[in-house]
């Protein structure tokens, strides 16, 4: 799976994705970290790659531009700054959530539950 990691997120979640096999990017390895939100979600759109964010403003962007794409990952409850639970969290729950992810949602992940909004909101 592709993934864009937020510059809310450590590039730690990057490296750990990358060594889990996936394809994933931190927006500093673009020089991209004072990127506004706009244009964060259109680069995960053009690459075709999953957001994963601490910030909840991009679940409000897409809802207000009735968006489809695209998936926003967004860690809450206490695992906002730490790197390898929500590594943990995601790989540990990514199979189930592939089809989600596949045709457009926002996916909140805390410790012990995970929500799934299909986009458009």
């Amino acid at each position: 799976m592709r993934f864009l990691i937020d510059a809310s997120l450590s590039p730690t979640v990057a490296r750990l994705l990358h060594l889990a096999g996936h394809d994933a990017v931190h927006l500093m390895d673009y020089g991209a970290l004072s990127d506004s939100d706009p244009a964060v979600l259109l680069r995960a759109k053009q690459e075709n790659r999953v957001l994963v964010s601490a910030d909840t403003d991009f679940g409000t962007l897409l809802a207000l531009s009735e968006a489809t794409s695209p998936s926003v990952i967004l860690f809450r409850g206490g695992l906002e700054h730490l790197p390898a639970l929500q590594i943990e969290q995601l790989l540990v729950s990514l199979v189930s959530l592939q089809m989600d992810l596949e045709q457009g949602s926002i996916v909140i992940i805390e410790l012990g539950q995970i929500r799934v909004r299909p986009l458009p909101i």
